[in-house]
């Protein structure tokens, strides 16, 4: 009998040790999971360069940098457009950091945003963004010069962070007080908020709201 219940609780412990291996299996593959964007497709090792493939609405860009020094080559592949797949090459002053691609006025028609962020201590950061054309063709979309709100631009030095939230384009930045120096602001965070619009010319992000906190 005590030979039984040896046999049967080792049984239930070897059972247990392989249910806590799957729980941590699942764990670990959610986590690489979440660790990708839901249109992101591909995502290279981010050691040899910035290199993933986004998808939306059909249209998948190819993004890729070389992050390699202060100036970098990016490239825009983009593929499913009806009229014009060219690739765009410029050189970056900077590091692509991030990206993004959403439908942000849905209007069927996706956009690719890219983060790029220089060199220094600074860590200046830059929007470069496309918008597909009805489908057709890549158009650049702009975002007006921080300095051409004084208001907003009052205490910056650096350190941006983008991202878009809710299909909006949303800009933070720590505010620096007269004697802060660069590791150490202390005039608190500003988040400004951008919608893309349509502009005389071309797609224009839009200042909707700012905040500081």
């Amino acid at each position: 009998m005590r030979s039984s219940l040896h046999a049967i609780n080792k049984g239930a412990s070897t059972m247990q040790n392989k249910l806590n291996n799957i729980t941590r299996l699942n764990a670990l593959l959610l986590g690489a999971a979440a660790a990708l964007s839901p249109f992101t497709l591909y995502a290279a090792d981010s050691a040899k360069g910035f290199d993933q493939v986004f998808e939306l609405h059909g249209i998948a860009f190819h993004v890729t940098s070389t992050n390699e020094g202060s100036l970098n080559q990016l490239e825009i592949a983009p593929s499913g457009l009806e009229t014009d797949n060219s690739i765009i090459k410029r050189e970056i002053d900077g590091t692509l950091t991030g990206a993004d691609v959403a439908d942000a006025n849905g209007d069927g028609s996706p956009e690719i945003y890219l983060y790029v962020t220089s060199a220094g201590s600074g860590s200046y950061g830059q929007l470069i963004a496309y918008s597909a054309n009805n489908k057709k063709s890549l158009t650049e979309i702009y975002l007006p010069p921080l300095e051409d709100n004084p208001d907003n631009a009052k205490g910056y030095m650096g350190h941006d962070e983008f991202s878009l939230i809710e299909n909006t384009l949303v800009r933070r930045f720590p505010i620096y007080l007269q004697g802060d120096i660069n590791a150490a602001p202390t005039g608190g965070m500003r988040q400004l908020q951008y919608k893309l619009t349509a502009g005389e010319a071309g797609w224009v992000l839009k200042l909707n709201k700012s905040m500081t906190y």
